[in-house]
């Protein structure tokens, strides 16, 4: 299992959740990982867990929605790595309340996060991975996209314009060689989301889902695998959805 070989991922919030399981699964694959965290205890957990397992990691304590702290770390990853040939942005904010409701310093915090610290990691990570010959670049963007959910419109327009980012970029790095991509999760049980969801929402998405199951963080990790490796060498501005077909259940 050596895909990534001599290769160096650099993955935000992944300290937890979807992000640690992505790092987990680039590292089974013989990435070198970054760990990228806000939280330096998650991000070195995650690093052990990655050791554990024969991998080798890199934690580095970030918060995304600070530009110059992104680039601070992108150039401690590619130091120790000697170089740079994934990116993976998947840092987010969670708040779920009706729009009218939101306060201002949480829709700050969720762009910030969210929409802005894809952004930085992007601008730090492209001249790195222009000079590795190309590489692969994946947004985490979400099936919220795709309906509505209730309480989740600042969530939902983060995402989609994620999902905008991803065509945008494919065509303007498509000539360097780098291969832009998004994926969009059905329901996965995370630390973070379960801080929002509880046993009943669960049970209820589980149920809407044709398949009948929740997409596991481990199935996600493999999406980005795949999507990171040669055998998605063509694929480019798309959005994989990992969802059971809740997107195309209808109500």
């Amino acid at each position: 299992m050596d895909r990534f070989a001599g290769k160096c991922a650099f993955v935000t919030g992944a300290g937890a959740g979807i992000g640690r399981g992505i790092a987990l699964a680039l590292a089974a694959e013989g990435a070198t990982v970054a760990v990228v965290d806000i939280d330096e205890t998650a991000a070195r957990q995650a690093v052990e867990a990655i050791s554990s397992g024969g991998g080798r990691g890199i934690a580095l304590t970030c918060d995304v929605a600070v530009r110059a702290a992104v680039f601070a770390a992108m150039k401690r990853c590619v130091e120790e790595a000697g170089r740079l040939d994934i990116l993976v942005n998947n840092a987010v904010y969670f708040h779920y309340a009706p729009l009218v409701d939101m306060p201002e310093t949480i829709v700050h915090k969720m762009v910030e996060v969210g929409m802005k610290g894809p952004i930085w990691a992007t601008q730090a990570a492209t001249p790195h991975l222009i000079a590795a010959g190309g590489g692969s670049i994946i947004n985490m963007s979400s099936v919220a996209v795709s309906f509505s959910i209730r309480h989740a419109a600042v969530y939902t327009m983060i995402k989609g314009a994620l999902d905008a980012l991803t065509r945008q970029q494919a065509v303007e790095l498509g000539p360097h060689n780098i291969r832009v991509n998004a994926i969009a999760p059905g329901p996965v049980s995370t630390p973070g989301a379960n801080s929002v969801i509880d046993a009943q929402g669960w049970e209820v998405r589980q149920a809407r889902t044709p398949l009948r199951k929740l997409t596991t963080v481990e199935e996600v990790g493999a999406a980005a695998v795949y999507l990171a490796s040669v055998e998605a060498a063509s694929i480019s501005g798309t959005t994989l959805k990992i969802d059971g077909a809740i997107t195309i259940a209808g109500p």
